[in-house]
């Protein structure tokens, strides 16, 4: 590096220190700079990324903007990571530079796109400066940790026009848009419930993922983890390479299933439903019930499930137990029919069907004629849902068109996993004050 390039990062990290102390104290209103306008790409201009992220999603979503470089015309040029070693390993497989810290990475003039995927609670943050320093946002799954960030995403798209995705890759899958169609066309009439599960069985206990005895803050060389970091946003806490390695178990940068997995249930449903629909009201059980491997340091429970009321009068209906992987299948019912989208009920998997079946009560000629009496397989084509993906965010950052998860898709989608998890942790029936925009313990006319 040459000395005047040391001396600018210098200066640029003893100004992004204090940007970020300011931040800090705003009471997590990220977005606080005046948002710059981004470079405007045209059809044969290559889209230059940055991913944020090297412990699963990150890599993996490198992996696909990789793999799709080509067709899409875009290429890696920067990735980012608080432990040394994850940074490098990226840096090796892609060829780039690297940062510690982010925010090099998105003020990067040449920066186009920025893929974040880290621990919940710091996806708001990092997308609304991302957005201001006029880059677009490929954001994981759950969009925010709160309620309240997933407004300000919504206003900051509104404000800069940026492009945002919600990488809950399962949205592109043909089965919703096959699903949507048939509910347009009447093959169920009104709707009346939809349902879904998400189950897995781990001896392990679910995310207790490996630990590296070596990493932490007084790790040398590839061994650190600059943990103030990390923990900022958060109630600050010392270093625990649990929380660090496994942060999925903690409410401090987690939902954990309702935001992990049903994210991946809850927004492909709101695809599916003619609009996309806050819930009216909602509640929540479930607990720890898989034994030692999940009891320990755990706060999330390894089984969960939850109901949603919703204006237009049908509910959602979720469950999911991390212990037990026998899964219940995804459909949507109505007073004429269902439509089942997903056999196994888990919502990552490829199907190449769904299915409609009519109610065996229904004797109107007309509706008898259309569809008949017997259940009927609508063929879907099965897709590489991680690149199409990934794909048509790229494809909407030229074109600027909305995305398959757009920011105003993924609000309502939080809404939702969100208030499960309030309704889980205090014990209570929530709703949702659509007026405001806020949850509340007093329901409105319509949910009572």
């Amino acid at each position: 590096m040459l000395e005047n390039d040391s001396v600018k990062r210098r200066d640029f990290v003893k100004n992004a220190a204090a940007i970020g102390a300011a931040l800090g104290a705003a009471g997590k209103v990220w977005s606080k700079s005046a948002s710059k306008t981004g470079r405007v790409i045209g059809a044969n201009d290559r889209i230059n990324v940055a991913v944020i992220g090297g412990g699963m999603r990150g890599p993996e979503d490198a992996r696909t903007v990789a793999r799709i470089a080509e067709t899409s015309n875009a290429k890696i040029v920067a990735v980012c990571d608080l432990y040394e070693k994850r940074k490098k390993a990226l840096v090796d497989r892609h060829k780039c530079d690297g940062y510690s810290d982010y925010r090099e990475a998105i003020h990067r003039s040449d920066v186009d796109a920025v893929v974040i995927a880290v621990p919940d609670h710091w996806h708001a943050r990092m997308a609304l400066e991302a957005m201001d320093q006029g880059k677009d946002v490929y954001v994981e799954k759950p969009m925010t940790h709160t309620i309240p960030e997933a407004r300000q995403l919504v206003a900051k798209v509104k404000e800069t026009g940026r492009v945002l995705q919600v990488g809950s890759q399962t949205t592109s899958g043909a089965q919703w848009a096959a699903a949507k169609k048939a509910i347009a066309d009447g093959s169920i009439g009104h709707m009346v419930m939809s349902q879904g599960s998400y189950h897995r069985n781990s001896k392990e206990g679910e995310w207790n993922y490996a630990i590296d005895p070596n990493a932490g803050p007084d790790g040398k060389g590839d061994d650190h983890i600059d943990w103030n970091m990390w923990i900022s946003g958060a109630p600050k806490r010392p270093f625990d390479a649990d929380r660090f390695f496994r942060f999925r178990k903690y409410w401090d940068y987690s939902g954990g299933i309702a935001t992990d997995l049903f994210f991946h249930v809850v927004a492909p449903m709101n695809i599916c439903w003619p609009e996309p629909e806050f819930p009216t009201r909602v509640m929540a059980g479930g607990g720890i019930y898989g034994g030692p491997a999940f009891e320990e340091k755990r706060e999330v429970p390894d089984t969960f499930h939850f109901i949603a009321d919703f204006p237009s009068n049908h509910s959602l209906v979720l469950s999911s137990s991390m212990a037990n992987s026998r899964h219940i299948p995804g459909l949507i019912r109505g007073h004429l029919g269902t439509i089942v989208m997903v056999d196994n009920g888990m919502f990552e998997s490829g199907t190449d069907h769904i299915t409609m079946t009519p109610e065996n009560r229904v004797t109107d000629a007309d509706y008898k004629a259309r569809f008949g009496n017997a259940a009927k397989t609508i063929p879907v084509t099965e897709i590489d849902d991680e690149a199409v993906h990934m794909a048509n965010f790229l494809d909407c950052m030229r074109t600027r068109r909305k995305p398959i998860l757009d920011v105003e898709t993924g609000y309502h989608v939080q809404v939702a996993i969100s208030m499960a998890v309030q309704s889980y942790r205090e014990g209570r029936v929530l709703y949702w004050d659509a007026k405001n925009e806020k949850v509340t313990s007093t329901p409105s006319t319509r949910a009572t």
